[in-house]
């Protein structure tokens, strides 16, 4: 049966649909527990993570740039999302989350979305080792079902908090949260089609209720009853005080979230060898961010473990993510009373494997032993993650990552004195041949290799300034290695260039790229060398020296390296063989 869909559904078939339907409804059944876990981590009710799970889920499969791409609430918003909510209140988070979708629309819609790409990834491995910490040590408390459990923003006060109250510690608890974990890993290695996560919380929560009744936290005793209906649409009251006072907070929201699914986004593409489009997800991120929180949810993204999930069972379109929020949809309707009864011990071991499988272990510690500027970066930013706030852990993280990237490129920056090795065929400039004793006072030829930007630019003046011990008449510099030159490079190069051009001496450049040739172009440097002293080649160059020197009669050498110089010092025409001119770059 043949289904007449168009655009990204194009030749849609009854087939396809059959395999949605069933990837849909088990991500869906994974979604729900995750919803509500997510939720009561970051200090709101639990069925604020269900709504969630159903809006931004329908809305970022409709409009988001990935096919497969599976949104709600994440463990990586988290920390974030309780630290709004225990400075600021639930109702801020609301208008963070809409603020942030209205920065991730403008994001997508100015085309930024390729941008988020030059995040390095050990500050992405940093901040998601960091989160993944604070979510584990989060779970603790109801783990091991301690009472009177106040969260605090910062890890080292929850850390405290949960020390001081190690007395209140409930045998029940752990006992629940142990079959649970049981479950959850014993699960997909004699069942591996069943979801590990609900077959854990379902099993845990049927003891507790048959055997443990009242001995165990639930939702119910903490958070009350779970309606079976979506909120009313209701807009939160928004002030000038308020944007200004959630801007900072609205833009970790957007940069977290536009970062995890473009993430989720690029697994997606590797896993089935299609492609994103990355402002486009971003568009449906923000719009499913604006109105999400108009219906009490909290602020969503692309999940990574759900996407692959959705993949691996089987997948076709953005179609089995809009069954996967509708089957939370309906699920609520008629479940939501039974949600009730589950323990928080139950939740506690779902949170913490997430935090587990989220941690990106094996990449943590093998950029930690390459014991290089990255290993640096890396945990620092890991550090600042998880003591401080990942607002700064990034800054901190990104700042360190361009210092680093500067320095390594500087270093790159070579620039060396050639002379023609006239012995080898095409007489190939090298390095090797300028000493003390074989040098040339009246051509020197310098190779500059690589860029010339704000971190290599002063290494770049000294090498040549270091090695300019005399004023030759020409100034050969071969800038075939050369790929750019920032504003920084500019003034430097501008500063050698009337040095030089001030005392009489004359530059000419050989083998400038086309990109570079524009660039010099548009900054004035072609102008001031004289767009005729550049030339193709090094060959062409050199023979154009000896030309100026024949008509200079400049003498005095006292040392050669270009043969015809000795015929010049003799009172000879110079000559310009055929092996000067073929010159390599």
């Amino acid at each position: 049966m043949q289904l007449k869909w168009s655009g990204r559904f194009e030749g849609y078939t009854f087939a396809h649909f059959k395999k949605d339907l069933i990837s849909g409804t088990i991500v869906g059944i994974i979604a729900i527990p995750l919803a509500m876990s997510f939720a009561i981590a970051s200090g709101v009710k639990p069925e604020y993570g269900i709504y969630t799970a159903i809006i931004a889920g329908i809305l970022i499969s409709l409009l988001g740039g990935s096919k497969y791409q599976i949104g709600g609430p994440t463990g990586a918003f988290v920390p974030v999302l309780l630290g709004i909510v225990l400075v600021y209140g639930y109702e801020n988070l609301l208008i963070a989350g809409l603020m942030a979708g209205v920065m991730l629309v403008l994001m997508g819609v100015f085309k930024l979305g390729t941008l988020i790409k030059f995040i390095p990834r050990p500050v992405t491995v940093g901040f998601t080792a960091g989160i993944a910490v604070i979510i584990f040590t989060g779970q603790v408390g109801n783990f091991l079902g301690l009472s009177n459990m106040q969260q605090h923003e910062k890890f080292h006060m929850n850390v405290l908090e949960i020390a001081s109250n190690m007395s209140t510690f409930n045998y029940y608890s752990v006992l629940v949260a142990g079959i649970c974990l049981a479950l959850i890993l014993l699960t997909p290695r004699l069942l591996p089609k069943v979801p590990g996560t609900l077959v854990g919380i379902i099993v845990s929560t049927i003891i507790a209720v048959l055997f443990l009744q009242g001995q165990v936290a639930t939702i119910g005793s903490t958070y009350g009853e779970i309606p079976n209906t979506l909120p009313q649409f209701q807009i939160p009251e928004i002030t000038f005080e308020r944007i200004y006072l959630l801007i900072g907070p609205a833009f970790v929201i957007a940069m977290l979230g536009g970062i995890e699914s473009l993430l989720s986004a690029v697994v997606a593409d590797g896993m089935t060898n299609s492609k994103h489009n990355s402002n486009r997800e971003l568009i449906g991120q923000g719009v499913a961010n604006i109105v999400t929180p108009l219906f009490g949810g909290i602020p969503a993204t692309g999940a990574i473990a759900r996407t692959a999930t959705n993949i691996k069972t089987g997948a076709t379109s953005p179609m089995s993510g809009i069954i996967h929020g509708v089957f939370v949809l309906l699920t609520l309707v008629l479940l939501a009373p039974l949600a009730v009864h589950i323990p928080l011990a139950s939740l506690a071991p779902v949170l913490m494997m997430v935090a587990w499988n989220m941690s990106e272990r094996h990449h943590f510690l093998h950029i930690v032993k390459l014991k290089s500027g990255d290993s640096l970066v890396l945990v620092i930013t890991f550090l600042l993650t998880v003591f401080t706030s990942l607002t700064f852990a990034v800054q901190v993280g990104l700042i360190l990552a361009v210092i680093l990237f500067a320095k390594r490129m500087s270093d790159m920056l070579t620039v060396t004195k050639v002379l023609p090795n006239l012995e080898e065929h095409g007489g190939k400039l090298q390095s090797q041949m300028v000493s003390d004793t074989h040098d040339c006072p009246q051509i020197s030829v310098y190779t500059i290799d690589g860029p010339l930007f704000f971190g290599a630019a002063q290494t770049f003046e000294q090498s040549i300034l270091n090695t300019l011990h005399y004023r030759p008449a020409v100034f050969i510099m071969r800038l075939g290695k050369v790929p750019y030159i920032d504003s920084t490079g500019e003034e430097y190069f501008r500063s050698i260039v009337r040095d030089f051009q001030n005392n009489g001496g004359m530059i000419l450049v050989s083998g400038v790229q086309p990109s570079l040739q524009i660039m010099l172009e548009r900054n004035g440097l072609l102008e001031l060398i004289g767009a005729d002293h550049f030339y193709a080649s090094t060959g062409e160059a050199i023979s154009e020296a000896i030309s100026i020197i024949n008509q200079n009669k400049c003498f005095g050498c006292k040392h050669f390296a270009f043969r015809e110089c000795q015929q010049l010092a003799n009172g000879e025409q110079l000559e310009q063989p055929k092996q000067l001119i073929e010159t390599t770059i």
